[in-house]
């Protein structure tokens, strides 16, 4: 895959035809250039993120559904986990498959990633397990990390790396050492419902937690205690969280269509809930700067808000036929990615709310995650499993580190 110049909008607009059944996971290479998706027809593909052209052939490889797939922070390599309870590594220029499957996990691979150094990768299963791997080797690195006794529905690391956090559908946090593999203190239990969204605050000293119980918590990251009460508030699922850059203000979106921020230190609603959406919300984030937020709902929209008045920015981004299921803000703050049930992903310009392009089109079911990683900023793993009421996973995108998934099976 050879680099080249890449043109600006408005690009001829071209359609494109690729994956042959739904798509489970996207990302961005670290320099911004491609987006990789990994798809129910057992393969990965890599587009031009400017004009959505396929770059070079399919990766072929796994006997199953890909799930889950991520960029090395470098951007050579990328990682994908499958329903054939396989990881596998790629060259990410020439497509090429590095070495043999990483073999260890005994139910489908939900999810990987790579630590913030690059040198190991992390993966997360059905078989209530997380397993870590060197790179370089593609051995496993000590024994799996067990504990849960259900599914892992969210994964995210600690900001220095040191620390993984797990939220599972046994209503517990559990937090581990990233080096040897070893639980840390007692899982956090307070929730009553599956957990379903998980984050690290910036400084790594929290850990917040959206649940099925309608309630968001906040826990000290060191010791597992629980600060102060829940947050109250939302009327149903609580599906997808997101601090603000500076740490000081969460923001939660919920099946009950509306989105509430709340101070992180006290965690006091902030003015009133931010209406508008007719869906439910299911993906929200900051922008770079913290000054906007973003979320997407089954209204079939996505809303810009001003971060700090609560208001909204401008008419509602209207392009996608279906359901909104995932959105991103690029590092730069510049543009906005979508990804909804219409089958399309679509950019737009963070500025003036208008589509750049035509969607990129060829995905035969709905599309459930996208997200960023240009520059080695952000970490992605999202999937697709199918079931919570009519839907499919919801994912927040955030600072690495902090980089959150949600799984519904």
């Amino acid at each position: 895959m050879q680099r080249r110049k890449l043109p600006s909008w408005p690009a001829p607009p071209l359609k494109w035809i690729g994956h042959t059944n739904a798509i489970n996971c996207t990302c961005y290479s670290p320099d911004g250039y491609h987006i990789a998706t990994g798809s129910n027809d057992k393969t990965i593909r890599i587009w031009d993120a400017e004009t959505g052209v396929g770059v070079g052939e399919p990766l072929v490889g796994h006997t199953n559904h890909v799930r889950s797939i991520a960029y090395s922070p470098d951007g050579r390599r990328i990682v994908s986990g499958s329903d054939d309870k396989t990881i596998r590594m790629w060259d990410a220029e020439t497509g090429v498959a590095l070495g043999k499957p990483l073999e260890g996990h005994t139910h489908c691979i939900l999810s990987v990633a790579y630590f913030p150094d690059g040198r190991h990768i992390i993966s997360g299963s059905r078989d209530m397990t997380i397993r870590m791997w060197d790179v370089e080797t593609g051995a496993a690195v000590g024994r799996p990390l067990e504990g849960h006794t259900w599914r892992v529905e969210s994964v995210a690391y600690s900001p220095n790396g040191r620390y993984i956090i797990s939220g599972s559908g046994d209503k517990t946090i559990r937090i581990w050492d990233a080096a040897t593999g070893a639980g840390v203190g007692k899982p956090l239990v307070g929730h009553t419902d599956y957990v379903r969204s998980i984050a690290y605050s910036p400084d790594g000293r929290r850990i917040i937690s959206g649940a099925n119980d309608r309630t968001i918590r906040i826990w000290d990251a060191m010791t597992g205690t629980a600060l102060g009460n829940h947050l109250e508030g939302h009327t149903d699922y609580v599906g997808s969280l997101a601090h603000s850059p500076d740490g000081r203000r969460i923001v939660s979106g919920s099946d009950d269509g509306t989105i509430r921020i709340w101070n992180a230190e006290t965690g006091v609603a902030i003015g009133k809930p931010l209406e508008g959406h007719t869906g439910d919300v299911r993906s929200i984030g900051y922008s770079p700067n913290g000054r906007y937020i973003i979320s997407g709902s089954g209204d079939k929209t996505i809303r810009i808000w001003d971060a700090e008045t609560g208001t909204a920015v401008g008419k509602s981004l209207e392009n996608h036929r279906f359901r909104i299921r995932s959105i991103a803000y690029s590092p730069d703050g510049r543009r906005i990615i979508s990804g909804s049930d219409d089958k399309t992903i679509q950019i737009w310009d963070a500025e003036t709310g208008a589509p750049v392009g035509r969607p990129l089109e060829g995905h035969t079911r709905g599309v459930s995650s996208v997200a960023h990683t240009p520059n080695g900023l952000y970490i992605n793993f999202f999937l697709n499993f199918g079931w919570e009421r009519r839907g499919n996973a919801s994912c927040t995108v955030t600072p690495l580190g902090m980089a959150v998934h949600h799984i519904w099976i």
